[in-house]
């Protein structure tokens, strides 16, 4: 029996994305909603979303589901992306080098420094006072 999907999940910063990708033709959804209607700059975010599809030239040959939690805008479309990248490597392991040639498989590890007490931010202190 074939697989009905293959998934992969991708995280950037707070967010996780699980992404599962189908063949057909299908208008692709972010949290059973269109990508538009998910992001307000909506035709930018698709270009971005799908790169990995676009890169393997399987852009009108399948669609994806994804499931996203956390963070903000750049971080879920981040996430996302990442997921969908693996699930498409997961699918055809050598789709692996191009997707690595354009720097779609490696987990951006930058997340946003804790703030520590007695600092105004994670490293900014209060002005010092003389007398």
């Amino acid at each position: 029996m074939e697989k009905k999907y293959f998934e992969g999940i991708g995280r950037r910063k707070r967010s996780t994305a699980r992404v599962r990708i189908y063949s057909g033709d299908k208008a692709s959804t972010i949290n059973g909603k269109a990508i538009n209607l998910y992001f307000a700059n909506g035709e930018d975010t698709e270009i971005v979303l799908n790169r990995p599809l676009i890169v393997v030239g399987l852009e009108n040959k399948y669609y994806f589901t994804a499931t996203v939690s956390g963070g903000g805008i750049t971080g879920q479309i981040e996430a996302i992306r990442l997921g969908l990248a693996r699930a498409l490597y997961s699918m055809d392991s050598e789709l692996k080098p191009t997707l690595r040639k354009e720097k779609l498989v490696s987990r951006d590890p930058r997340e946003v420094e804790r703030k520590k007490y007695n600092h105004v931010k994670a490293r900014k202190k209060p002005q010092f006072s003389k007398r």
